[in-house]
């Protein structure tokens, strides 16, 4: 912090404010300062001198919670002399404070098992602090809670240990983990009914579970197995205790997940969860929603663990389908939230039986499925009281999605078609309330596109009964039966003779507010799959977009509609598509040029961002068919509408977001023409490169690239395109990024869109432009500064920048430059080669997330393809430039293990047998 250390009473000031200022900008400002001094030097001793005072209880969390961060993220600003002082310390405080408030004592606990994973010369921590603490009975609830956390932080991400130093703790801590377990037990013994004691055991006892580290031998004659069931079977046991139970049989549960290599503790587990449908029949009696969900936490997760064994070997041993019955008995219950939890597990089951193919062991799990989905459909019903249409954006919206999605991963078990067809009947024959025929409608909809359409009675009958259904009805059954006319778009495609009154039936929607989005969405599908059949309504279409903002829709349902009328309009004869293309853009053009007009008389900015995205849709799914030597139809109405969109890219040229949609549409308007919109090139990229120059927006560069894979290869157009890329290199140039405090990080999309630009003009169409250029040094050196960056699709286009750049001198292509290109590449991996590779490899280990990974694995595979030998010497060098040891003192990687990995890398006969090398060899630095 500037201006040193502070005094305490200052800290004390700030601490008081954040908590108890009833400013919030005062509150804001002790916040920002206390954050400060979090990450200075001085932050160590103040956070020890506040836990020594004792002063409060938010200044003594303030600095509990500061001593465990300084610890997690920067515990290599401490010289390992002081290791022992601090471990000390904090082991004082913990005692000292035990009993001023729990959340202290889990923060210094997290801080304790933070310092004891790191710090390499704390050798057998648990057994030390099990010797020091197990005899005090008041140091028991802490000693607990450090053994709680510890197993948690193993493989924490604040933590960069090292697949190393994971390894040894894993090994130490299975070594000690019976003396841990003992412990726990005599606890349990000792404090009889301690409802608290036994909710820290259960906590401790499911992070060692999760851990994976617990002897399952010696678990399945444990007397704590037994304790934990008993509590879960007991009606009296509380709700707290009850979840920790909980939590801790499923955990057990999943650390057992190879049944095989844990036979005797699986059985345990397997008979103690079937005794539990008792208790959970009593809960339901109860109305004890918190119990009924953790034993469907429970069931479910024995069936999770057993799901193999289930598929394997159905009704025999622990593969017993009563699991399956005590799911169903879940699915039963009234409240859809204890059903929903049971999802997971659906969904892997007919993962496994899809993959296995075997009908009669569908045939087998076929009833269970059955009941499921009956079950599904009643819990999808509406309240008999509910008004309007259902919502999809509370929590019921969400798991009628999640219903739907699980119906169509398993349908295939029972049978669409006959599965429809029974859900057809049940309305058919029965007369069923209206809240019973709107689930059935909403699950029917879910499977109608897995029916076959073809030749098939029932989806034609369903079809003219829906579109006959009186307007009387319930809103919201109506609501979703136009959902349901949408999903049978195919079905009107093999049956035209549907589509006049399908139309009518959705226009009536259409007029109706609570309907007229979904019967937008609706008509979009149709237009998608009928395009032929509805060319005959494209008038129709037409007008609806005309009087598009007298409908009541939700953007998405009205730029939906346009892109229907698109799809139809690319459909229509080649001399019909530019006067129609021209009447649909024509509202859009009229509503912009009117905003243009008043911001001229007023001076005010209107937002004509609805009118761009609307453009932008009709552009981007108009695609006719041209063939060659005919002009596009498009062509004409775009040369038209440019004037607009300039004026509207000028009037906003400060507004990156109004200036990103003009760009996104001027995209989709050059795509739709390609070669056609030649004539808007000159003035398209003057105009780009004038407001780029005091606006360097990043989407002008993307823009620049699709100019570029459209023109790229006419002569006439690269001299423009190349002051393009100059232009965009001047005007934030990757030297300023480089300079920036963060420039690179604070602009991915300026990085992403600049290499993109390169990538797809100067390394894949002419690469000697780019080498011979002064900029090359520039672009190669932010690059090789931009590979740390963690941002998936700005590293995506760096990587493939520097891969196509040295691909281009590998693949001997039978031009004539290839020896020039060559010659250019070696010079400049030359001077920067040893600095890419270095960089490479600590951003590998350090920056990236693992996706990344692929993406470096082909930078080094073309380095290495295109100069093995140099190549070999690079890397050797960026290995011994990383740091062989933590800041703890612990071993992050062994002389072998660099030398196993150079040799898998120079060694390597494919890409892909790097990557497999970089993924394992960055775990021991993470």
């Amino acid at each position: 912090m500037e201006g040193g250390k502070p005094s305490l009473a200052l800290v004390y000031q700030a601490i008081q404010a954040l908590y108890h200022d009833p400013d919030p900008a005062g509150k804001e400002r002790a916040s920002v300062w206390l954050g400060e001094l979090q990450r200075s030097m001085y932050a160590w001793e103040i956070s020890d001198q506040l836990l020594q005072l004792k002063q409060d209880v938010e200044s003594c969390y303030f600095a509990a919670q500061t001593m465990k961060m300084k610890i997690q993220t920067s515990f290599y600003e401490l010289p390992t002399e002081t290791h022992n002082a601090l471990r000390d310390s904090l082991l004082s405080h913990i005692q000292n404070l035990k009993d001023l408030s729990p959340i202290i004592v889990t923060q210094l606990a997290l801080a304790i098992a933070d310092l004891a994973l790191q710090m390499a010369s704390w050798k057998g921590s648990v057994h030390t602090l099990i010797e020091k603490y197990n005899s005090d009975v008041t140091s028991m609830p802490f000693l607990i809670e450090i053994l709680t956390v510890l197993p948690e932080e193993v493989h924490s991400r604040s933590l960069r240990i090292g697949a190393n130093r994971r390894t040894e703790i894993i090994e130490d801590l299975a070594f000690y983990s019976s003396t841990v377990v003992t412990l726990l037990t005599s606890c349990v013994e000792k404090t009889g009914s301690d409802e608290k004691m036994f909710i820290k055991v259960f906590r401790c006892l499911g992070s060692w579970f999760n851990l994976g580290v617990l002897d399952s031998n010696f678990m399945a004659s444990n007397q704590l197995l037994m304790v934990l069931f008993q509590v879960l079977q007991r009606d009296e046991t509380s709700t707290n205790l009850h979840e920790a139970a909980s939590d801790c049989v499923c955990s057990a549960l999943y650390a057992i997940e190879n049944v095989d290599t844990n036979v005797a503790l699986a059985l345990q587990l397997f008979q103690g969860v079937l005794t539990l449908e008792t208790a959970y029949h009593m809960a339901v009696a109860r109305e004890d929603l918190d119990k009924v969900l953790n034993y469907c936490r429970i069931f479910t997760e024995l069936c999770e663990t057993f799901l193999e064994t289930t598929v394997r070997s159905p009704g025999q041993g622990m593969g017993d389908l009563r699991t399956l019955e005590l799911l169903l008995i879940c699915a039963g219950h009234p409240q859809y939230e204890v059903v929903e939890i049971s999802f997971n597990f659906w969904y892997r089951l007919g993962e496994h039986l899809y993959k296995i193919n075997d009908a009669a062991l569908n045939g087998l799990f076929r009833p269970y499925i059955q009941r499921l989905l009956h079950c599904l459909a009643r819990h999808c019903q509406l309240d008999p009281d509910h008004d309007g249409i259902p919502e999809d954006s509370d929590d019921f919206g969400e798991f009628r999605m999640r219903v739907s999605d699980l119906v169509k991963d398993v349908i295939f078990l029972v049978g669409s078609m006959e599965c429809f067809s029974q859900l057809y009947s049940t309305l058919k024959e029965g007369n069923p309330s209206w809240e019973v025929t709107e689930a059935v409608l909403f699950i029917m909809a879910a499977i109608a596109k897995s029916v076959d359409p073809e030749n098939n009675p029932t989806l034609s009958e369903v079809l003219q009964q829906v579109v006959l259904l009186p307007e009387n009805v319930h809103v919201a059954v109506r609501f979703t039966s136009i959902e349901l006319v949408g999903e049978m778009s195919e079905v009107v495609d093999r049956n035209p003779r549907f589509l006049d009154p399908v139309l009518s039936y959705l226009m009536k929607g259409l007029r109706e507010k609570p309907l007229a989005s979904a019967a937008a969405k609706a008509i979009h599908n149709i237009c998608s799959v009928c395009r032929d059949h509805m060319t005959q309504h494209f008038q129709g279409l037409l007008d609806i977009a005309r009087a598009l903002d007298s409908f009541a829709l939700s953007t998405e349902a009205a730029v939906g509609l346009l892109k229907g009328t698109a799809l139809v309009l690319a459909r229509l004869p080649l001399e019909k598509i530019a006067e129609c293309l021209s009447d649909l853009c024509a509202v859009q053009v009229l509503a912009l040029k009117k905003l243009l007009a008043e911001e001229s008389r007023n001076g005010k900015s209107a937002d004509p961002t609805v009118w761009l995205d609307r453009l932008a849709v009709i552009f981007r799914h108009t695609n006719p068919i041209v063939e060659n030597g005919q002009s596009h139809p498009c062509q004409k109405v775009i040369q038209e509408i440019w004037p607009v969109l300039s004026q509207t890219l000028n009037t906003h040229q400060a507004d990156n977001r109004i200036v990103e949609r003009c760009c996104r549409c001027l995209r989709f308007a050059v795509r739709c023409v390609g070669k056609g919109s030649a004539s808007l090139l000159q003035p398209l990229v003057t105009q780009m490169v004038s407001v780029y120059q005091v606006y360097p927006h990043s989407c002008f560069l993307y823009l620049g690239s699709i100019l570029v894979d459209e023109y790229g290869m006419e002569e006439g157009c690269r001299q423009g395109l190349l002051d393009m890329l100059q232009v965009g290199l001047c005007a934030c140039p990757p030297s300023q990024l480089l300079e920036q405090q963060n420039g690179l990080r604070n602009h991915p999309d300026t990085v992403d869109d600049l290499f993109r630009l390169a990538t797809s003009r100067f390394v894949q169409r002419s690469p000697i432009t780019l080498l011979s250029s002064s900029i090359i040094v520039h672009i190669i050196q932010c690059a090789i500064a931009a590979t740390s960056l963690d941002h998936r699709d700005a590293n995506c286009s760096v990587m493939k920048f520097v891969r196509d750049l040295i691909h281009s001198g590998v693949a001997n292509d039978h031009e004539e430059d290839f020896e020039v290109r060559k010659r250019l590449i070696g010079q400049a991996l030359e001077q920067h080669g040893q600095q890419l590779v270095a960089q490479l490899m600590h951003s590998c280990c350090f920056c990236l997330p693992p996706y990344t990974l692929p993406d470096v694995a082909e930078v080094l595979w073309e380095l290495m393809v295109f100069q093995r030998s140099t190549f070999c010497r690079w890397l050797e060098h960026a290995l011994k430039g990383l740091p062989k040891e933590t800041s703890g003192g612990a071993m992050t990687v062994t002389h072998k293990q660099l030398t196993d990995f150079h040799k898998q890398v120079t060694s390597a006969e494919e890409c892909k047998q790097v990557c497999w090398a970089i993924r394992e060899f960055t775990r021991l630095f993470r």
